[in-house]
């Protein structure tokens, strides 16, 4: 850790260069480890819709899963808590293999129709990695706090196609309210080299359009304060939910196999009763749909349920990308009831429900900018601010500190 106290010209340049191998070595495991998952989730999501009778493997697959984390991981079942408890107290150690369990378990989730995300798998995979070269470089005490954020932050970086939000992510996420500046250049470091690592396996980001921004004016300031408080409320509803069926499920369920298998059913249940599919897997096509045309405002709220449900029940997958899917849904529903631009309010609801939901306003703000552009830029921090403020005092990271 560089101290204010030893700021020279040469412990300045020796710190860079300490943390330009250590971080890049970090980028680079990571970004791969992150360009092979999205590669082998772009065919299991097509394999899946190609073979829609997967889904009656569902309960098989969630028991397959919760047995193999039950024999063989250990901590590695606590996932993204895991990575931030060590950050702060350091006490214990991350596996190496909760990389391959939570790869094989998220894809496993959406080969077979689980709705869930791809962020919690990669910055477990890059927190997994960067204690593995922790160790080999032999840090103390202090470094390793440093290299476990470079894990978080490649990963990040890597999956989203967005290395300045991986940064801050990878600073903003352990407390509440605080941004740890102390890792910010070996942050930036991994999550940049993991985002061009990724890119140079080929891989590509889906981009969306925001269309033409409206100038500033106070009724449409109202509408978007309005619509950020709802993306607050959305985010507290999918925490607390999220939170409240893990319990339950706990409870009526001691054994975790059983318990995969009952969400299974469950998720196939809704299916049917439904008729529909579209709120399975990451649930990109509904991102899609939201920036073109208002959706119904229901859609939001199915999707929320059934994430909810896939997670709760041990399913292994992230969060982030279903709470995109929320917050472009929910704002395209929004949009047609405020009569204001359709791709706007998405976009605004794209990065506000994750900002209320991760408790991380400023990283995902410079995400909203990564992805949308700098037009929007007054609205997207109007909205995550907002929505963080009015989501509640916990986010879906419940090792998170507050101050």
């Amino acid at each position: 850790m560089l101290e204010a106290r030893t700021l020279t010209p040469l412990t300045i340049i020796k710190f860079a260069l300490k943390w330009l191998l250590i971080a890049g070595t970090v980028g680079v495991l990571s970004g791969s480890a992150s360009a092979f998952f999205l590669t082998s989730l772009d065919w299991v999501t097509e394999t899946r819709m190609d073979h829609p009778w997967l889904l009656w493997l569902l309960p098989a697959g969630g028991a397959l899963v919760s047995y193999l984390y039950m024999k063989f991981g250990n901590e590695s079942g606590r996932g993204n808590n895991l990575i931030i408890e060590q950050i702060h107290s350091g006490d214990g150690a991350i596996p190496l293999r909760m990389a391959p369990l939570v790869l094989f378990g998220t894809l496993t989730t959406h080969l077979l129709g689980g709705s869930a995300g791809r962020e919690g798998t990669a910055v477990q995979m890059g927190g997994s990695l960067s204690e593995w070269v922790g160790q080999r470089f032999k840090l103390d005490r202090l470094d390793r706090k440093i290299i476990l954020m470079c894990g978080i932050s490649s990963g990040f970086g890597a999956v989203f196609g967005t290395p300045l939000a991986g940064t801050l992510f990878g600073l903003e996420v352990l407390t509440i309210g605080l941004i740890s500046y102390e890792a910010l250049l070996p942050c930036f470091i991994a999550s940049y080299v993991g985002h061009l690592t990724a890119a140079a396996w080929g891989i590509k980001h889906l981009h969306y359009s925001i269309g033409a921004v409206p100038p500033l004016d106070w009724l449409l300031l109202v509408k978007v304060v309005a619509a950020s408080v709802l993306f607050g409320l959305a985010a507290l509803l999918f925490t607390q939910l999220t939170r409240r069926l893990k319990q339950l499920f706990s409870k009526w369920f001691s054994h975790p196999v059983l318990k995969s298998v009952i969400g299974g059913f469950i998720i196939i249940a809704l299916v049917y009763a439904l008729g529909t599919r579209h709120y399975l897997g990451l649930g990109i096509p509904l991102i899609q749909q939201s920036f073109h045309e208002a959706v119904s405002p229901l859609v939001f709220l199915l999707k929320t349920i059934f994430t909810a449900i896939t997670l709760g029940t041990g399913f292994q997958g992230g969060e982030v990308t279903p709470l995109f899917v929320i917050g472009a849904t929910l704002g395209s529903a929004l949009a047609g009831l405020l009569a204001t631009p359709v791709p706007l309010l998405a976009a605004i609801g794209f990065v506000s429900v994750f900002s209320g939901a991760a408790k991380t306003p400023i990283a995902c703000f410079i995400m909203g900018i990564e992805l949308f552009g700098g037009d929007g830029a007054i609205y997207l921090f109007i909205g995550c601010v907002i929505a963080f403020s009015c989501s509640g005092r916990i986010g879906i990271y419940e090792a998170q500190k507050t101050r």
